[in-house]
């Protein structure tokens, strides 16, 4: 695990930013924050777990929608200050209940929703 860590260029709070895209279809899912421990997790179950900034604690995708993400494979950019990780998406990816955290565009001078939500926030968390 050193090998793969010592690798990393982590910035000034010990983090990586982290591109989550779907293994398959190579859909560009969401991005999101790890450190070590999260990515040391991650590889050890093969389920992604993220770093919350706002919380300050790890983040394990879907463990409170149920909506995980199953790494098939992580990668690690020519400047070691980003990673890929290739998943098998379960359920929608972004927390507004969307398949992705990319559903606004910039056209004509302004933001445009081009996704609609495919399950609400109240089912996904219970609120």
């Amino acid at each position: 695990m050193s090998k793969i860590l010592d690798a990393i260029s982590f910035n000034a709070d010990g983090l990586i930013a982290a591109i989550a895209q779907q293994h398959d279809t190579g859909e560009v899912l969401m991005m999101a924050w790890m450190n070590a421990e999260s990515i040391e997790e991650t590889l050890a179950t093969g389920q992604v777990c993220y770093y919350s900034r706002s919380r300050q604690k790890l983040w394990r995708k879907g463990e409170t929608s149920g909506q995980q993400q199953k790494l098939v494979e992580m990668r690690l950019d020519c400047d070691g200050d980003t990673l890929l990780l290739l998943v098998d998406q379960k359920g929608v990816a972004c927390h507004t209940g969307r398949r992705n955290c990319f559903f606004l565009a910039a056209r004509g001078g302004e933001w445009v929703e081009i996704a609609k939500p495919e399950v609400s926030p109240e089912t996904l968390y219970g609120r």
